[in-house]
C-alpha cells in the first residue's frame, strides 16, 4: 500500500488506506492541470470507426504548430508518452545509458528492463562519455531544473557524432513554452517527447508525441503499427491546439493556480525548494509524516522514497482549495512537531 502511494495519482490507494469518497478528497498528487477546457464535440461516428489519415494529418499540423516545430521535423503519434518512454530503449542497441537523477523514474526503468547498461547523473558534465543514450527531463520532475539550451543541444549534437541519441522529456514544457527546444527537432541526436494530458488537464486522453527526425519517428511509429491512437483522442487534442484563444487562456489560469498554490504554501510557512507551473516541491524533515497528516485529512500528495525530505504538491483549482490547503498543511505540521 505505502509503495502504491509514492506514485502521483494513486487516490484509490489513498481510499482503501484513508477511508472518505472521492468527492471528500483534494488530490495534488499529480503535475495535471486540475481545471481542464471543455472537451470540444466531436463527430459520434469517430467512436466506430478506426481513425483515418487525415485525422492522424491534422492532429500533426497541430502539433507542429502548438509545439513550435519546424517543417523539417517528423512527429510521431503515440497513446501517451508513457507509450514512449517504453518503446524508445528498444530502438537501439542495449549499451551504455544515462539518465538525470533525480528525475521521472519511468525512464531509468524502461531503459533497464530493455538491457541498457544505466548511469545516472546529477549535471550535464556528470554524463559518462560512453552512453549512447542519454534522458533528459527539462523542465524537471519533481524538482522543476531547466537547463541551457545550448548545452542541452551541443549534449546531442555530441551523441549524434557518436551514433547517439539525446531524448528530452517536455512534459512539463507547454505551460513554459520559452523552455522548450522542439523548435530544434529534426537535428540529428534529438528526440523532443510531448504530453498532452498535463497542460490541457485530460491525461485520460492518452495522446503524446515524438519530435525529431523523420528516419526515426517513422521507425517510431513502425513499432507501434497502425491506429495507435484512437479517432475521437486524435479529434480532441487537435481541436484544442487549434485553439489559440484557448491555449492562451489556458496558460494563464494555470499561472493563477500557481500563484494561489504558492500562497497557501507560504501562509503554512513553507517555501517550495523547486517546481514548475504545474507542481511545487517542498523540503521537510519528514515527507512521508507530512505526507499521512495530510491525506488523514484527505489531502493527497507525492513523497519520494528516494529523498524522504521531499513532498511535491500538484497545484489548487481555486482559492477555496487554497485555504483547504493551507489549513490542512498548518495542523499537519503542528501535529508533527507536538
Amino acid at each position: 500500500m505505502r509503495e502504491a502511494l509514492h506514485h502521483g495519482g494513486a487516490l484509490d490507494a489513498a481510499l482503501a488506506r484513508y477511508g472518505g469518497a472521492r468527492a471528500d478528497w483534494l488530490d495534488l498528487s499529480t503535475g495535471i492541470n486540475p481545471a481542464p477546457p471543455p472537451v470540444p464535440e466531436i463527430d459520434p461516428a469517430l467512436w466506430a470507426r478506426l481513425p483515418e489519415r487525415a485525422l492522424e494529418e491534422r492532429a500533426r499540423r497541430a502539433l507542429r504548430r502548438f509545439a513550435g516545430a519546424g517543417e523539417g521535423a517528423g512527429i510521431a503519434l503515440a497513446p501517451g508518452t508513457q507509450a514512449l518512454i517504453a518503446l524508445l530503449p528498444h530502438l537501439l542497441p542495449p549499451g551504455p545509458a544515462a539518465v538525470l537523477c533525480p528525475s521521472y523514474e519511468e525512464h531509468g526503468r524502461a531503459l533497464a528492463q530493455a538491457g541498457h547498461a544505466v548511469a545516472r547523473f546529477a549535471d550535464l558534465s556528470d554524463i559518462p562519455p560512453e552512453a549512447r543514450l542519454v534522458t533528459l527531463v527539462s523542465p524537471n520532475n519533481p524538482d522543476g531544473r531547466r537547463f541551457e539550451r545550448s548545452a542541452v543541444l551541443a549534449l546531442a549534437d555530441r551523441l549524434a557524432a557518436q551514433g547517439g541519441l539525446l531524448v528530452l522529456d517536455e512534459a512539463f514544457a507547454d505551460a513554459e513554452p520559452g523552455t522548450s527546444l522542439a523548435a530544434e527537432a529534426g537535428r540529428p541526436g534529438l528526440l523532443v517527447l510531448r504530453s498532452f494530458g498535463k497542460f490541457f488537464g485530460l491525461a485520460g486522453l492518452r495522446f503524446g508525441a515524438a519530435l525529431g527526425e523523420p528516419a526515426l519517428t517513422a521507425r517510431i511509429e513502425a513499432r507501434f503499427g497502425p491506429w495507435a491512437v484512437s479517432g475521437p483522442a486524435l479529434a480532441i487534442a487537435s481541436a484544442l491546439m487549434e485553439d489559440v484563444a484557448g491555449i492562451e487562456a489556458l496558460r494563464e489560469g494555470i499561472g493563477q493556480r500557481a500563484e494561489w498554490t504558492r500562497q497557501a504554501l507560504a501562509a503554512a510557512g513553507l517555501e517550495p525548494v523547486g517546481g514548475t507551473a504545474l507542481f511545487s516541491l517542498v523540503s521537510v524533515p519528514d515527507a512521508f509524516g507530512l505526507f499521512d497528516g495530510l491525506a488523514r485529512r484527505h489531502v493527497l500528495t507525492r513523497p519520494f522514497a528516494y529523498r524522504p525530505d521531499w513532498l511535491r504538491l500538484g497545484t489548487v483549482r481555486n482559492a477555496h482549495e487554497a485555504e483547504r490547503l493551507t489549513a490542512a498543511l498548518r495542523a499537519a505540521l503542528a501535529e508533527a512537531t507536538g
